[in-house]
C-alpha cells in the first residue's frame, strides 16, 4: 500500500464546493417568495347582536402583486348539515354586485364598501333577525391567489321589561320573597336584585340569579325600602322596582283579650234574649190560664123577663125604689146607695 494515501479525518465534511454552487443556482432560479392573496381581518370570530341591530361582518383582504386574475368575492351562509350545499347570498364579479337566494334572507344585505375591489369585502346587514343567524364565509379570489374567512353571527332577543312582585306576608318576623320575571328574551337571562334605599342587601338575604328570587327568611323593619331587579343577557338589559314594606304585627295579648271579651258579651246577649223569650211565653200562658179560671167561677145570671117597653122598665124600677124607702124609715144618719144600670140584666141595680 502506498504511503501517500490518507484516511479521511473523523468529522470531516463530505460537502464539496461544486454541491454548494448547485444549491445556490436552484434557489436563484425559483425567484422571490410569493405571499399570494390574504384576508387580513382580525375581528371577532363570533358576533352577538340583538334583533333589529345593524350587522357588519368584516372581510379585509390584501392581494399579492402576482395576483393578476379577475377579482371574485363570494359571501355564503354555511349549512350546518355537511351533506347540504352552502347558500350563496351575495357576490362581486366583473365590477358588479349580485344577490342570490331567498329574498327574505337577502333583504337589507349589501357590501359595506361602495367599491369592494379596493380591499374591503365586508358584509353589511341593515336589520338582523333570527333568519340571519348562522356561519358566514367570505371568499376572495384573484388568480392565482385565494383566501377565505368564517364568522359566526348569533342573533339574540333583548329581554322584555320584567315584572316585580312580593310573595308572602310583609309582616315583621315572617319570611318574604321578592320575585322578578321577564317573559321574553334570549337565554341565558341573569337576574340581579339591588337595594336603592337603606343600604346594601345584607348577606343573610339569599339571591338566586337564575330564577330572579330574593329570599328574606326573617323580615324586619331594617329591610324595608325600595328594591330594583335587573334582567340582562348578552345584548340588553331591563329593570323593574318595588317598595317592600314592614308591617308590625298587632299585640297578640290585646287581640286575645278582645276576642274573649267579645265572646262573653255575645253569650250574655244571647242568654238575655233567651230569658226574655221564656218570660214572655210564661206570661202569656199565665194570663190565658187565669182568664179561664175567672170564667169558670163566675155565677150564671138570673133569668128575668125583660120588657121591651123602656117606660115600663122605668116604672118598675121606681116602684121598687119607693117600697124600699117605706120599709126603711129615715134615721138620723141617712146613707144613700148609688144605683147603676146593668146591661146584663136590663135594669137598675
Amino acid at each position: 500500500m502506498s504511503r501517500d494515501l490518507k484516511r479521511p479525518t473523523t468529522g470531516q465534511s463530505w460537502c464539496s464546493w461544486p454541491s454548494l454552487a448547485l444549491l445556490v443556482m436552484v434557489t436563484l432560479s425559483l425567484g422571490p417568495v410569493t405571499l399570494a392573496m390574504r384576508v387580513t381581518s382580525s375581528g371577532p370570530q363570533t358576533l352577538q347582536l340583538a334583533q333589529g341591530e345593524q350587522a357588519r361582518v368584516d372581510c379585509i383582504y390584501t392581494p399579492d402583486p402576482e395576483d393578476i386574475g379577475e377579482l371574485d368575492i363570494e359571501w355564503t351562509l354555511v349549512s350546518p348539515d355537511t351533506t347540504k350545499k352552502d347558500q350563496l347570498i351575495i357576490s362581486y364579479s366583473g365590477r358588479s354586485k349580485y344577490l342570490h337566494g331567498d329574498p327574505a334572507l337577502t333583504e337589507g344585505v349589501d357590501f359595506a364598501a361602495s367599491d369592494p375591489s379596493q380591499g374591503d369585502a365586508s358584509l353589511s346587514i341593515s336589520s338582523v333577525d333570527a333568519a340571519h343567524a348562522g356561519t358566514y364565509q367570505c371568499k376572495v379570489k384573484k388568480s392565482p391567489g385565494v383566501d377565505m374567512r368564517k364568522v359566526s353571527l348569533v342573533v339574540l332577543e333583548r329581554p322584555s321589561a320584567p315584572k316585580c312582585w312580593v310573595e308572602g306576608d310583609e309582616a315583621v318576623g315572617q319570611p318574604v320573597s321578592l320575585r322578578c320575571k321577564s317573559d321574553q328574551g334570549s337565554g341565558p337571562l341573569q337576574y340581579e336584585w339591588r337595594r336603592e334605599s337603606g343600604g346594601p342587601i345584607p348577606p343573610s338575604v339569599t339571591q338566586n340569579s337564575v330564577l330572579g328570587e330574593l329570599l328574606i327568611n326573617n323580615h324586619s323593619v331594617d329591610l324595608a325600602g325600595i328594591y330594583s331587579c335587573e334582567v340582562a343577557n348578552a345584548v340588553g338589559k331591563e329593570r323593574c322596582r318595588l317598595n317592600l314594606q314592614a308591617i308590625k304585627p298587632p299585640n297578640r295579648a290585646g287581640v286575645i283579650a278582645g276576642t274573649v271579651c267579645g265572646c262573653l258579651l255575645l253569650i250574655i246577649i244571647i242568654l238575655i234574649i233567651i230569658w226574655l223569650l221564656i218570660f214572655r211565653w210564661e206570661r202569656k200562658r199565665y194570663e190565658k190560664e187565669h182568664s179561664n179560671e175567672i170564667r169558670e167561677d163566675a155565677p150564671s145570671p138570673e133569668s128575668r123577663p125583660v120588657s121591651r117597653d123602656p117606660s115600663l122598665q122605668s116604672k118598675v124600677a121606681y116602684s121598687q125604689l119607693s117600697q124600699t124607702h117605706k120599709h126603711h124609715p129615715s134615721s138620723t144618719s141617712t146613707s144613700y146607695t148609688a144605683t147603676k144600670y146593668d146591661s146584663r140584666y136590663g135594669y137598675i141595680v
